[in-house]
Parts: structure tokens; sequence; C-alpha cells
């Protein structure tokens, strides 16, 4: 079951960390989470939106946890973020290095929804639920997040999203 899910967990953890290792601990942290704790899972939802919130939670303990202990800035680190699709030219790596940034500048709570709309393809209900918050507010953090990263992008970009 978690290899059929690895991929969409380990790209949520990558938008919405950012940060190339952090990301990685919140995937890990995140499997480790689901072997453990699937005996606990009701099916009060689908299992989908039960692992999903199980990464959404990673990732966030993750960020709080970046926050806390600053990390030294290494040269040659690198901020590409290629998970959440091959890359078939230079311009697409330029682009994808840019939706990167402007993910990181975004505001946690308007990230998380946009990534799981735009990541994980999770449709309005689906988000709500995983965040256990109403859809109202659901749609309201994706338009206010969709409308600050149109701001952070070239236009050309925000086209081909």
């Amino acid at each position: 079951m978690l290899r059929r899910h690895y991929d969409i967990i380990r790209a949520i953890c990558h938008r919405i960390v950012i940060d190339h290792g952090g990301a990685d601990d919140a995937t890990q942290n995140a499997l480790i989470a689901i072997a453990k704790g699937i005996h606990k899972f009701d099916n009060r939802s689908s299992i989908t939106t039960w692992i999903y919130r199980i990464a959404v939670n990673a990732s966030v303990d993750e960020v709080r946890r970046t926050r806390r202990r600053p990390l030294p800035m290494d040269p040659t680190d690198q901020k590409i973020d290629v998970i959440s699709g091959t890359m078939d030219d230079m311009g697409n790596l330029d682009n994808q290095v840019l939706i990167s940034d402007a993910l990181q500048r975004l505001d946690t709570d308007f990230r998380i929804p946009v990534v799981l709309r735009h990541v994980a393809d999770m449709d309005y209900d689906e988000i709500a639920r995983t965040l256990d918050i109403p859809v109202g507010t659901v749609k309201s953090r994706i338009a206010r997040g969709r409308k600050q990263l149109a701001q952070m992008l070239p236009r050309t970009i925000m086209d081909s999203q």
C-alpha cells in the first residue's frame, strides 16, 4: 500500500516543506506514522484522505522544527524540486525553481491547500476533510494562495499551470 502512495506523499511533503532535506525527513516520518497507525484507521474517510492528512501533519511539523533552528546556508544546496513531474527541458526546470521559491514564500495556511489541490489533485471536499476545515475556507485559502502566487510569478508560468 505504501508503495502505491509513496510518490504523492513525497510530492506533498516536498511542496509544503520546500527544503529538500526537511522534506525527505517529513516523508520518512509520514511513512513511519502510516505504517505504525494503519491498525487505527477507522474507515470514517477514504484511506487516501487519511494518508494525505498524515503527510500534511508530518510536513507542518517539519516546517515548525525548521523555524525553531536556523540552518547554515550551503552555497551548493539546490532548491530544485522536480518531484511533481519529469523535466523535459530547461525552461520547465526554470519554472519549477520559480514555483518552488514562490511556494516557499507563501504562508503555510495557503500553501497546504494549494499543494493538495494541484499536486495531490484532491477536490475541495477531500481537502476540507483532510485539513478538518470547512469547504468554504478551503476555497478561500486556495483562491488567496493562487492570487499571491500570481503576484510572485511571471504570467507565463501561471498560464501554463
